[in-house]
């Protein structure tokens, strides 16, 4: 049965202030104005797009109505923006218990970690420790094979223009995922294993999405500020913006705090499911919340909440966390070719997407039994974060997740 959180209209109405300088000290909670009231200039809207319309609470609903399904167990839903602000959640966060999932419910938010690492290493950048248009190679020049691999800029590296080939770890492989769970990888291992054969095409010529850029980045990181990836991304982003429910989890396989578990269906024996899965509305599913997060690392091992993310995606469009200059590395997509086809879609940690006609500047995440997707408007107007509890892991985004998007930006609002 759904648990639906009516949203209030708030319009202009104040949002708790959590922002504070990127690299100085903690600043107490105060209160700072939503957007409608943010000084001139200070937010950019999309050129020639028209005015967003009226939330739309009515398709939001139906878009999580009758969950758990033979698809997903459960979502969890935050828009936010001038228009108000509604959360909702349906299914269930444990298929024993039958309990429903918490509103401040943590979940592993998967490539969404690559919009932290980006934000991390553009600090780095403003401060003058990194040089964007300087190749990969002078910060750790052992990494990459001399003669094999061109210069590689740090730019490249963020935009996935570096052509490095990807890591060849069937991770979202079911049965690899069931024997090798809890396996820890290195992230130099990981890289030593993606190297072989050789580079996908030259730097900065096309651009092809994957998480072998983001390790790197991560190794970048530890090797200019002689701290863990982790550290970092906690003193500089979450100590600063109190995301006290947001974490980098290191070895840690549990996810901390409230959570809706992750589950994996998987193919019934001839006398019911096999040993380890539970029988369930017809399915046969194996939790498989408990999990190392070694082999995506700085490119996508994070976990967090809807109310947090939310928290970021504000904190990051304002310029709370970079400069001017830096920030709009994120909202620059190189004008290059997709290695699938049609024109490259990413920036430095945000990719761009339209979405009933209107571009939503975000990132989405997957990891075993979560997909999730953060987006909102350049003005910020209108934002979504949400979590949906998936049951077959590498597959095509589910059709839940597609209903919630569409929803977030349907049309007239209803009664």
């Amino acid at each position: 049965m759904a648990v639906l959180h009516r949203g209030l209209r708030v319009g202009m109405a104040l949002l708790a202030s959590f922002m504070a300088p990127a690299c100085g000290p903690e600043a107490p909670a105060g209160s700072e104005p939503e957007v409608g009231e943010l000084e001139s200039g200070e937010l950019k809207q999309e050129a020639g797009q028209s005015p967003l319309p009226p939330l739309n609470r009515e398709a939001l609903r139906q878009a999580i109505a009758n969950l758990p399904n033979g698809e997903v167990t459960g979502a969890l839903v935050r828009v936010s923006g001038a228009d108000g602000h509604w959360l909702g959640s349906s299914g269930v966060a444990d298929i024993h218990t039958g309990a429903p999932i918490p509103a401040d419910a943590r979940f592993r938010i998967g490539s969404m970690t690559k919009v932290f690492t980006a934000t991390v290493v553009l600090q780095l950048v403003a401060e003058g420790r990194v040089d964007l248009d300087r190749p990969v190679q002078h910060y750790l020049p052992r990494l990459l094979p001399d003669g094999v691999y061109a210069p590689i800029t740090v730019r490249q590296l963020l935009n996935y223009t570096h052509g490095l080939p990807g890591v060849p770890v069937p991770q979202k492989d079911p049965a690899w995922f069931m024997e090798n769970r809890f396996r820890r990888f290195s992230p130099r291992e990981l890289v030593a294993l993606s190297l072989p054969p050789g580079p996908r095409f030259e730097p900065g010529s096309q651009q092809e999405y994957g998480n072998i850029g983001y390790i790197v980045a991560g190794l970048l990181i530890e090797k200019v500020t002689g701290h863990s990836y982790g550290e970092e991304v906690q003193s500089r982003i979450l100590r600063p913006l109190h995301l006290r429910d947001t974490s980098v989890p290191g070895n840690d396989v549990t996810i901390p705090g409230p959570h809706a578990h992750g589950y994996e269906s998987v193919a019934p024996e001839a006398d019911g499911c096999p040993d380890g899965a539970t029988a369930y509305r017809g399915m046969c599913l194996v939790d498989v919340t408990l999990a190392s997060q070694s082999v995506p690392w700085a490119a996508g091992d994070m976990i967090s909440t809807t109310a947090d993310l939310d928290r970021f995606l504000v904190a990051l469009f304002k310029g709370r966390l970079l400069p001017r200059a830096q920030l709009e590395e994120m909202f620059t997509v190189p004008d290059v070719p997709d290695v699938k086809g049609g024109r490259a879609s990413f920036a430095a940690g945000l990719g761009r997407f339209v979405v009933n006609g209107f571009t939503l500047w975000g990132k989405s995440g997957d990891r075993h039994g979560y997909n999730n997707g953060m987006g909102a408007t350049r003005d910020l107007r209108r934002r979504l974060v949400f979590s949906v509890n998936t049951l077959r892991m590498g597959q095509d985004q589910p059709r839940t997740a597609a209903r919630i998007i569409a929803a977030a930006l349907s049309g007239p609002s209803q009664p």
